[in-house]
């Protein structure tokens, strides 16, 4: 149908205009209330943001020669995080000679998974980055 016959329709019906798919061949054109229409894109998209669930990252630091009670309680803490359903960035930071003893970092880390596996599990495996030792872990899902 031509433009000028397809405008006069919805001016008559006091309507828009409003062009769906402009890069087809011929393109598709809806006669429609724009403002009500637009109304409705913003009224599904706060709706859609509102049933989304937010995801936020805690960290736990820890160092390699940690007392088995100080781990405890920081599992303890990372088991809240888990509850609440926040991922967990566990990281081990190495302090001058530590360097050279990467493996007890890595035991660290294994036994705080052991210890929170309860509640969460390993997203990413302790990997270094620089002088800290890095672990993900997110919470399990039911």
């Amino acid at each position: 149908m031509p433009i000028k016959k397809a405008l006069d329709i919805a001016y008559s019906n006091k309507l828009d205009l409003v062009k769906v798919a402009p890069n087809a061949k011929p393109p598709v054109c809806r006669v429609m209330d724009y403002g009500k229409y637009k109304y409705e894109l913003a009224k599904k998209e706060k709706e859609a943001r509102k049933n989304q669930k937010i995801i936020n990252i805690k960290e736990i630091r820890m160092t390699p020669n940690i007392e088995e009670h100080d781990l405890n309680v920081k599992a303890k803490r990372a088991m809240d995080f888990l509850k609440d359903g926040d991922k967990i960035k566990v990281s081990v930071r190495f302090r001058g000679r530590e360097l050279g003893h990467t493996d007890i970092g890595k035991e660290v880390l294994l036994k705080f998974a052991e210890i929170t596996s309860e509640f969460g599990n390993i997203d990413k495996q302790p990997k270094m980055e620089g002088r800290n030792m890095i672990m993900y872990l997110v919470p399990k899902t039911e």
